[in-house]
């Protein structure tokens, strides 16, 4: 950006962050996130041959190890150990947004889609529980999953703390679900028709041209999309760039402070 573009940045950031934005146009050259559609079909135990990944899954890095959110299927199995989570973390936020509770039939992946219907079976003694999982974790190389309190009674590890685990994907269920519907009623593919609420401005141009580079410089990055506001305030015409995607203004602040773009702003996409 040169010093023209850099100090028209500034000034519109200060004449617009308090003013309306009547008069707004998109100029976008993506397509919208991808929204799954209800499927009604009832799961039939068969393992499904078609590979599902979840829209809003984005690369995320914690104590300095970047973990890429992965495509499953319906019947895959995984092995691992066990571990389980309580009273320190009964009541925050889960990495979905909902809040933690430790008696609810919940648990943390690093890596499967939020919403994923999982059976896991203690490998010790046969018991097994089913979960949805709903945050991220556990942060321990050796461990696979994280249960609440409840689904880790209902295989008895409560006491020892870890077991070794077997982990089928049944299916998807809706967001914020608090009971897990019958297996043969779960989707079998993920669902999230969230609309994408709220994006970073990175910039803002009295010329398209500028905006538009922009847009196409930044565009897909970290899987987030770019969007171009055509924003007409009383005669001052705007060309803001906003990076989009983000599915609650947590996940665009938590990408902003960590991001090139912690000089940017949150905004709502309405």
């Amino acid at each position: 950006m040169n010093k023209q573009n850099y100090f028209i940045v500034v000034l519109s950031i200060v004449l617009l962050s308090g003013c309306s934005t009547r008069g707004i146009k998109v100029y976008s050259n993506y397509k919208s996130q991808q929204s799954y559609s209800h499927d009604s079909s009832r799961y039939n135990n068969k393992v499904s041959k078609k590979t599902y990944s979840h829209p809003t899954m984005k690369p995320y890095v914690v104590r300095g190890i970047k973990y890429y959110p992965t495509v499953v299927n319906v019947g895959d199995e995984f092995s691992g150990i066990a571990s389980w989570y309580g009273p320190d973390f009964h009541g925050k936020l889960t990495s979905n947004g909902e809040t933690y509770n430790m008696y609810e039939m919940t648990a943390a992946h690093k890596t499967l889609p939020m919403n994923t219907i999982v059976k896991v079976t203690n490998r010790s003694n046969g018991l097994s529980t089913i979960v949805r999982i709903n945050d991220r974790g556990p942060f321990v190389a050796t461990r696979i999953i994280d249960l609440s309190n409840a689904a880790a009674r209902k295989i008895n590890m409560v006491g020892k703390g870890t077991a070794p685990v077997t982990i089928e994907v049944l299916g998807f269920e809706s967001k914020g679900a608090k009971k897990i519907s019958s297996t043969k009623h779960l989707r079998t593919k993920p669902q999230d028709t969230q609309k994408a609420a709220f994006a970073l401005q990175i910039g803002s141009f009295s010329s398209f041209e500028g905006a538009l580079q922009t847009q196409q410089q930044y565009d897909k990055l970290d899987g987030y999309s770019t969007m171009i506001k055509d924003v007409d305030n009383g005669g001052l015409r705007m060309f803001k760039v906003w990076l989009g995607g983000f599915k609650s203004e947590k996940e665009a602040r938590d990408y902003k402070s960590t991001s090139i773009f912690q000089n940017s702003f949150i905004v709502r996409d309405n």
